[in-house]
């Protein structure tokens, strides 16, 4: 299926920083997302809570904008765009499953302390919020704690637990609160991740 002029003109919005063609795109995209998450967790026997998912649906929205719509960029309209969104938002899904599983099977140390997972390795598909160049903005538009969260954890590139000790802020409370921050950023924030995808239904973006 081609590209709708419906799709292209909403395309052609986004990447021209219109105002309210975010919002129009996640209002478009956004169950298909929520669905993609949803099917691929449970093909992969992984079932997530509504949290998780939620979670994971704004990571892959961040990829979407990140380093100025790359991925929007990419896309050469020679399938309809929401066939190419599906294989983007598959393919980070598969990649956050895989960190959280990776996450979940860490141990303890001998020593009683725990081992550092998600905060000693910084996901790739987080990387995309480092690079924004509208980051600045949107950390004004946070509250003080969670600005301070996102700072730490995205512009220094913090651990859990680095960020637990500055803070005073239970290592546990910083996943939340970090969950929290992407869903404000998401909310009709104009903020420009790339992944490499292949498919035989749709281009790869770049690869």
């Amino acid at each position: 299926m081609a590209l709708t002029a419906v799709d292209r003109a909403l395309l052609h919005r986004c990447l021209h920083h219109d105002p309210g063609a975010w919002n129009d795109f996640v209002d478009r995209f956004l169950g298909l997302i929520y669905h993609v998450v949803h099917h691929t967790a449970y093909l992969r026997s992984t079932p997530l809570p509504p949290e998780d998912i939620e979670d994971v649906a704004a990571e892959i929205l961040l990829q979407i904008v990140a380093n100025d719509y790359a991925i929007l960029r990419q896309f050469r309209g020679q399938s309809s765009l929401a066939t190419y969104l599906t294989v983007i938002a598959r393919r980070i899904c598969v990649h956050e499953l895989a960190r959280r599983a990776a996450a979940r099977e860490m141990q303890p140390k001998a020593d009683g302390r725990a081992e550092e997972t998600e905060a000693e390795e910084p996901a790739k598909t987080e990387a995309g919020l480092e690079r924004l160049e509208e980051v600045q903005k949107l950390l004004n538009k946070l509250p003080s704690r969670e600005r301070e969260v996102v700072r730490l954890r995205y512009l220094e590139g913090r651990s859990y637990e680095e960020i637990s000790t500055e803070l005073h802020i239970p290592v546990n409370n910083i996943g939340p609160i970090l969950s929290r921050a992407k869903k404000r950023l998401r909310k009709g924030v104009k903020m420009p991740p790339p992944v490499r995808t292949t498919g035989p239904q749709a281009e790869s973006p770049g690869a």
